[in-house]
């Protein structure tokens, strides 16, 4: 601090960014007195809790600084876009369905693997409404009754999917379930869900009914949007993200949604796809 003056001078400098939020109001009043009069602008990171979002307005309240929260999807134009988006990647899904079933249904009769290519779910939608999520199915007959049968038998199992909602080494996965998921394409039917209207290409997680009181105060906020194919957790770490991690992740997707960010999301979507890194 005590080289402010000549590195401002020899530097030119026209901004200070002063990026410790911890700060107190006196060091930080102190702070910006060191830089007062000596820069054109002063710009600081104020410790906000994650309350604040890309849509939050600061206002003058009789001389007093507020701050209004708004929400990114209440924007009528980018809604808009984003079904229109939506119903354009749902026809584009649909038409590669029809190779990847075929795929699918040969593998898995060359295995003797005789039972359905798709399987549905009942999930989360939008308002807390229920419905059938389509997707192929990548894992034996009766994976849920296995799956009781090896949280009761192997506690490390069992702590690591109450945890995390999902096994990494999951034994109940077939050999063409394990291409699917590598490749995240045992999602594909879901554009079924796209077109009807359940779901949208980009959104939260699509969370099962029996993880609702997992969520706690999260959601509320994750089922003010349509679920999504892929969004914010799928694209930040996929598999490596646990399960309190995605709630974040969604929550802030929700906060701060715009038909850019949706863009966003589903280029790095494409590109972990191409890529393989973090497979579900």
């Amino acid at each position: 601090m005590d080289a402010v003056d000549s590195i401002i001078q020899s530097k030119h400098i026209e901004t200070v960014l002063i990026a410790i939020p911890e700060l107190d109001s006196d060091d930080l009043n102190a702070v910006f007195k060191t830089f007062k009069n000596k820069v054109d602008v002063i710009k600081y990171l104020p410790q906000i809790n994650g309350l604040v979002t890309f849509d939050t307005k600061t206002e003058d309240f009789d001389g007093v600084l507020m701050i209004s929260n708004s929400r990114g999807l209440y924007h009528f134009g980018s809604h808009v876009l984003k079904r229109i988006l939506d119903i354009c990647a749902g026809l584009c899904g649909m038409l590669l369905l029809i190779p990847l079933t075929i795929f699918v249904f040969v593998k898995n009769r060359k295995e003797g693997d005789k039972g359905p290519i798709f399987f549905t779910q009942n999930r989360i939608g939008k308002n807390g409404k229920e419905f059938k999520m389509y997707k192929y199915r990548s894992m034996v007959m009766n994976a849920d009754k296995i799956l009781e049968d090896l949280m009761a038998s192997d506690p490390a199992i069992r702590e690591e999917y109450t945890k995390n909602k999902k096994l990494v080494n999951d034994p109940r996965i077939t050999s063409a379930g394990k291409f699917l998921r590598e490749k995240s394409l045992d999602e594909f039917p879901q554009f079924i869900n796209v077109l009807l209207g359940q779901m949208s290409l980009i959104g939260p997680r699509p969370y099962l009914p029996r993880e609702k009181e997992d969520m706690g105060n999260y959601y509320y906020d994750v089922i003010a949007t349509k679920p999504g194919i892929t969004g914010m957790w799928q694209t930040h770490g996929r598999s490596d993200v646990d399960f309190e991690h995605r709630l974040v992740l969604d929550e802030y997707y929700y906060r701060n949604w715009s038909f850019w960010l949706d863009v966003t999301l589903l280029l790095k979507t494409v590109k972990q796809v191409l890529y393989g890194h973090g497979a579900v």
